[in-house]
């Protein structure tokens, strides 16, 4: 089995390989935003004009000519950014993202090598062409050949991600199968009664981040104390992220290597966190509690952490299979009826019909278990 993994760590740049690196991120956003500004000038000549990388790629020496300090940043870099843009135009065109934008100076900044990197794990150092050996703390091993490697920069912090490929084995799995209902109250409750409890990131520094925002409301605009402000707000955002991931990583970890089959709801998460605010004509009602819910739902990342059990179910030899939804906590496990009267409270279900009573979200698990056996039955 082919595995592609990604290595992130945090590296330690002097301050020559700090201005390069700096340099480097602002060379591959400015010909990105030259290319879709191109870009944007043909299809308003052409109608019929369609994006192609090896179009825009020939107009790279030209740029170099127009603007010298190109020449200063690796070629690869440049190529790979317009290798960007053609992902970011096949998603839009296959309706999978929205129109590519163009990049903000600060905003995700990153750039990739495709080759030429070096790794000495022992040294503790990565070499970047161009850029030269750099220090990086190395928390874990790098297995495989590099494939690539991306350099970004968030919060006055520069990380590497290397992402690497090797042939393993398929391992058999030993584990059972357990079914998943995803919650608010309960982040996952397996079919089998355990439960884990949710870690709400955001609700925790809600209070914190509500009060620096206020103030950089009161600051003048780019001044000195506004941007020390919106760096630590962005700090602050980067460890709510950073709490939320690893909270996703351990749970999502500690139930692919206990359990072989897992089965969970196919939620559409997209759907379920839209806004009922609804038009002038049409005001939508509860609003205020709507978006209550649709912030605990995106602050769980339900989405997230069925993508992390997938591939480390794989993994491990093991399989998920998504089941929908529909009636899972309104069906009793026992006699097989389906009301909206056996569950009359968010945590409480008792079934009307045999006085099944039982925790609704276990309930919910094990319906969405018993679904996905019989899905699988029918395919095979």
């Amino acid at each position: 089995m082919l595995i592609r993994k990604a290595f992130k760590f945090e590296i330690r740049p002097n301050g020559e390989q700090t201005r390069k690196i700096k340099q480097f991120c602002g060379c591959s956003r400015f010909v990105f935003n030259q290319a879709l500004a191109w870009q944007n000038e043909q299809y308003e000549q052409d109608n019929q004009f369609k994006f192609s990388y090896t179009k825009i790629a020939n107009l790279l020496p030209s740029w170099k000519k127009q603007w010298e300090w190109l020449k200063d940043c690796h070629s690869q870099v440049l190529q790979q950014s317009l290798k960007d843009l053609e992902v970011a135009f096949k998603n839009f065109f296959q309706k999978r993202a929205d129109f590519p934008k163009f990049k903000k100076k600060g905003l995700k900044d990153s750039f990739r090598f495709p080759q030429g990197c070096k790794l000495e794990q022992g040294n503790n150092r990565l070499y970047l062409p161009k850029i030269g050996w750099v220090r990086y703390f190395n928390s874990r091993k790098v297995i495989g050949e590099i494939k690539n490697v991306t350099v970004s920069q968030k919060c006055g912090h520069f990380f590497v991600s290397i992402q690497t490929e090797f042939e393993a084995e398929i391992p058999t799995h030993k584990g059972g199968e357990i079914g998943i209902d995803m919650g608010i109250a309960r982040f996952a409750t397996l079919s089998n009664g355990v439960f884990f409890a949710p870690l709400n990131a955001f609700k925790t520094y809600k209070g914190k981040l509500a009060k620096l925002q206020k103030q950089l409301k009161n600051k003048v605009k780019f001044s000195q104390n506004w941007q020390k402000l919106k760096a630590k707000i962005a700090k602050l955002h980067h460890k709510i992220a950073n709490c939320r991931k690893n909270f996703l990583h351990q749970t999502s970890n500690q139930i692919s290597k206990n359990h072989a089959m897992i089965y969970v709801e196919d939620l559409q998460v997209a759907n379920m966190s839209k806004s009922a605010k609804g038009t002038v004509e049409e005001p939508g009602k509860n609003v205020s509690q709507k978006s209550g819910l649709n912030r605990s739902i995106l602050d769980q990342s339900w989405f997230e952490f069925r993508r992390q059990l997938d591939y480390k179910t794989q993994w491990r030899g093991g399989f998920l299979v998504a089941v929908t939804p529909q009636n899972t906590s309104r069906t009793c496990p026992c006699c097989g009826l389906v009301a909206k009267e056996n569950r009359e409270t968010q945590s409480h279900f008792e079934c009307i019909e045999c006085g099944y009573s039982e925790n609704a979200d276990v309930v919910g698990a094990i319906n969405i278990l018993t679904k996905g056996r019989l899905q699988l039955e029918t395919v095979f």
